[in-house]
């Protein structure tokens, strides 16, 4: 007999449901999110062919560790595990959440999701903290500039040499004013201090990475956009064609087709958002601002020709062809005549005079 297990996971404890091929629980109790932990409870159960647990932010550190161990762990995506909970379950308990997939490691009805290596995710957190200390210096950065101008004082830009100086000249004699600068000012300084450093890892990174390198040498790529990538595909192997990354990456189409609506959206946006806007910016600086050879730009302003042309022509064939089709339906309602119309000119037959007379 086959059995199969699911685990529900939290941040305390993990749901553990092991049942066999007929869907019958057999095993069913709770453990430390460790893997562990969890690795002890599931040799207490019969051996099982397959564990399935949802994404989340403990499955890297889970599904590595219970890997190591040589346990036959496979991790699905969350969204596909909650409609097949919303069937097979009517209340949502952790309980249920660990039977749900359990029984769709028994039909076999998931698909596998790739978990990046930990030292993928090592240099996603490198770079996720420095833009959220970016982000800290930006605000601190306005706050000093909004208590300056209260005052008057218009300061320059904010990664200038006067901007701090400016501001501690105009609280000067200030008692609340001077202290607030002089508290900002100091944060101010830690906060670059940090950002420095993360930098300075950053390109101890980069210079180590042969890929980073190969992908430096495309005009708008610097090192945080090239070890982004790099960290976000982690493996390339596990793409069948290069075409699948802008995919992955969230960068094709959004499209709806039901019945006879079939259109294209924006941009579906799924994946890593960060890496999709350093990969804007690289494209924007190689189309606006690169000042070397020309025959990249040019290749890449003749897609962005192309595509703009291909949407102009097709905006502009829309209207004559619901106008065919409205005239070709008025024609075989006034006649009685089921006329097709031309489907190459788009035009609708004339009528002869035997169908009703010349018009």
């Amino acid at each position: 007999m086959e059995y199969f297990a699911g685990l529900d996971v939290s941040m305390a404890e993990t749901h553990v449901c092991t049942m066999n091929r007929d869907g019958a629980v057999i095993h069913e109790v709770k453990a430390p999110s460790t893997p562990a932990d969890i690795a002890a409870t599931l040799i207490r159960a019969p051996a099982c062919r397959l564990i399935v647990f949802e994404t989340g932010r403990m499955a890297p550190m889970l599904y590595h560790g219970l890997s190591q161990l040589g346990l036959p762990i496979v991790c699905i995506e969350s969204r596909q595990s909650y409609q097949a909970l919303k069937s097979l379950a009517t209340h949502k308990t952790d309980r249920n959440d660990a039977r749900s997939p359990a029984h769709l490691a028994r039909i076999g009805f998931f698909k596998p999701v790739h978990v990046k290596s930990l030292s993928a995710h090592a240099l996603r957190s490198l770079i996720i903290a420095r833009k959220k200390l970016v982000g800290q210096r930006v605000t601190l950065d306005n706050q000093i500039r909004g208590l300056a101008v209260v005052f008057g004082v218009r300061l320059p830009r904010a990664l200038t040499a006067a901007f701090i100086r400016q501001a501690l000249r105009a609280s000067e004699g200030i008692a609340g004013l001077s202290a607030a600068m002089r508290g900002l000012v100091a944060a101010r300084t830690a906060v670059l201090a940090a950002v420095a450093a993360i930098d300075a890892d950053i390109r101890h990174l980069v210079r180590a990475s042969a890929a980073c390198r190969r992908l430096m040498t495309i005009p708008g790529v610097g090192q945080l956009t090239a070890l982004a990538f790099t960290a976000t595909i982690d493996d390339p192997g596990r793409f069948r064609r290069s075409r699948d990354i802008g995919a992955y990456l969230g960068l094709v189409p959004r499209r709806y087709q039901s019945g006879e609506v079939d259109y294209t959206g924006s941009i579906s946006k799924c994946g890593d958002r960060r890496v999709r806007t350093l990969l804007y910016e690289a494209a924007n600086v190689m189309l606006t601002r690169y000042k070397g050879s020309l025959k990249l730009k040019d290749w890449a302003f003749a897609i962005a020709k192309r595509s703009t042309m291909r949407k102009a022509n097709r905006a502009r064939a829309a209207p004559r062809y619901h106008h065919a089709r409205y005239a070709a339906t008025r024609y075989r309602v006034q006649t009685g005549v089921a006329a097709q119309p031309n489907r190459r000119s788009n035009r609708v037959p004339e009528r002869s005079d035997a169908e009703g007379g010349s018009r």
